[in-house]
């Protein structure tokens, strides 16, 4: 992935690629199932997304670099809420926030399963990000509990990678993929909710 290293501290950096924070970098350390977002995939992600994002509210699952989430407020969303479970990929996140002055990224030390599960009702987002460590089988769970328990706005936007060879994503019934692309190892979708669940 399109990352440089520092060989002094065995931090990897990725640059944000648009927005107000264009061409800035943000720090990572190498960690259980993180896998940052590569350049080439955030850059047509966003814009697919470019419509969306000005004013959005957003979530991502699964934070790691933070990247995506960062990527979103350069560009003009509103908010974004980042949960990450690893503590010291936490504190590099709150590291990477202080560095750009990202007063509209809040981070959430948690599991995302977990908090999926217990949090709903606080916030319905407009664009969320599942992007979990390819070792598990998480997007199934994951999109399942954002419908169930209402944290997805209306006509909402939902970014999902997962591994090039994984045929086991249960769509919800209520969702239409969008967009669908291979990059390496790497397929990447959008979908939106096209209509709000029972």
């Amino acid at each position: 992935m399109p990352s440089k290293k520092n060989p002094a501290n065995g931090m990897q950096k990725l640059r944000i690629i648009g927005g107000q924070w264009r061409s800035r970098q943000i720090s990572f350390a190498a960690a259980p199932g993180l896998r940052p977002t590569g350049d080439r995939i955030r850059e047509t992600l966003f814009n697919w997304l470019a419509p969306y994002v000005p004013g959005a509210q957003c979530l991502d699952l699964f934070a790691g670099s933070g990247a995506l989430g960062l990527e979103a407020i350069s560009r003009g969303a509103a908010s974004c809420t980042a949960l990450e479970l690893h503590r010291a990929t936490v504190t590099q996140l709150q590291d990477n926030k202080l560095q750009l002055g990202a007063d509209h990224l809040s981070i959430v030390e948690a599991d995302a399963m977990q908090y999926l599960q217990h949090n709903s009702n606080q916030q319905a987002y407009d664009i969320v990000f599942v992007d979990p460590p390819f070792d598990g089988e998480q997007q199934n769970s994951a999109c399942a509990l954002l419908e169930r328990n209402n944290w997805l706005a209306e006509g909402a936007m939902i970014y999902c990678e997962f591994p090039v060879a994984n045929n086991l994503f249960d769509c919800p019934a209520n969702w239409q993929q969008l967009r669908e692309k291979i990059s390496g190892g790497v397929k990447y979708c959008l979908y939106s909710q096209i209509e709000p669940s029972a």
